[in-house]
């Protein structure tokens, strides 16, 4: 009677198992996410590119998902600290950061100690928008174009005053090109983000800066600031009037990037999920029309896609850390 019972609970526990409804406990795992408010770390100070960018898709995705996602800032060591917070995460999506071409493509050559590798510690999962530099001064200062910028720099002992979002930022080295094409020396002021660095500019305190166009693209309308340089190929076509470096006699190109990325060993399923919601984000009319205003274009990349450009964007941006001479750690 016992081996009878004990072979009738294992056909029906097979039963059990093979039906529709029962199979569901694996399934519903694997489908949970998102379970709980999602953690979005954005590697600077709030008010620059970065954390503009993260809460355009922090309040899309909170409207998709059903779920509260979380911007929290999390400043220092060239976007590195907040990225290792990340990256020593749990790899179960409720932890996201906003990766960006500092965090992931310059300060693993600037950075000697650095605990982390930009492809294999994260799982990329999507391109958010990229977007030139701008270089701007205060609206009542001496300099309106770059060779005025060049004329001032040479008379002041040490250079010009020239301020950044941090040390190792894509804008900080771009300062360091230029300077090194126009022969003049420049102190750099790293700030902990770019909105401080930009209220600095505004209340004079620092002659300029090199800043991603998104977070600057407000204060140049309002005129609190004056834009005197774009580093995109051609012409913005948001800010016309602003010449680009090639056209004022510099060989200086380069455009940021900011984007999705997750701790190392994500869930595939989960990985694709949030790749399409981002895009579906950033296509709506109301994001085209704030990145626009920003002066960004949207991304679009698969996350295999987006992996690659990291990889790339590494190898890129090593030889230029190299040249500078700047080291961190």
């Amino acid at each position: 009677m016992s081996m009878r019972l004990t072979r009738r609970s294992l056909v029906a526990a097979t039963a059990l198992l093979a039906a529709p409804g029962l199979v569901a406990p694996r399934l519903a795992r694997a489908q949970a996410w998102p379970n709980g408010p999602i953690r979005l770390v954005v590697p600077f100070a709030p008010g620059g590119s970065t954390d503009l960018a993260a809460r355009l898709v922090a309040d899309g995705l909170a409207q998709r998902l059903g779920v509260s996602v979380v911007v929290e800032n999390r400043a220092g060591a060239g976007a590195t600290t907040g990225s290792q917070m990340v990256a020593d995460a749990p790899p179960d999506g409720q932890t996201l950061v906003m990766s960006n071409i500092a965090s992931h493509a310059i300060s693993p050559t600037l950075y000697g100690n650095l605990r982390y590798d930009p492809v294999r510690s994260f799982t990329h999962i999507a391109m958010v928008i990229t977007n030139p530099s701008v270089w701007v001064v205060h609206p009542r200062s001496e300099i309106a174009n770059l060779a005025d910028l060049v004329r001032v720099a040479k008379t002041r002992q040490g250079g010009l005053d020239m301020a950044s979002s941090g040390a190792g930022s894509s804008n900080h080295l771009l300062m360091v090109r230029f300077c090194e094409q126009a022969g003049i020396p420049f102190t750099h002021v790293p700030f902990r983000g770019a909105g401080p660095a930009m209220t600095a500019v505004i209340a004079n305190q620092v002659p300029m800066m090199s800043d991603s166009l998104p977070s600057a693209a407000g204060h140049i309308r309002q005129g609190s600031v004056r834009a005197i340089a774009m580093s995109s190929a051609q012409r913005h076509p948001g800010f016309p009037e602003v010449p680009t470096f090639i056209e004022q006699g510099f060989d200086l190109s380069s455009t940021s990037w900011f984007a999705l990325s997750g701790p190392a060993g994500m869930d595939p399923a989960v990985v694709q999920r949030l790749n399409r919601e981002v895009k579906a984000v950033v296509a709506t009319p109301d994001s085209q029309r704030r990145f626009a205003e920003m002066g960004g274009t949207p991304g679009d990349m698969t996350p295999e896609q987006f992996t690659a450009f990291v990889a790339e964007e590494v190898a890129r941006w090593a030889p230029v850390v190299r040249a500078s001479g700047a080291t961190v750690g």
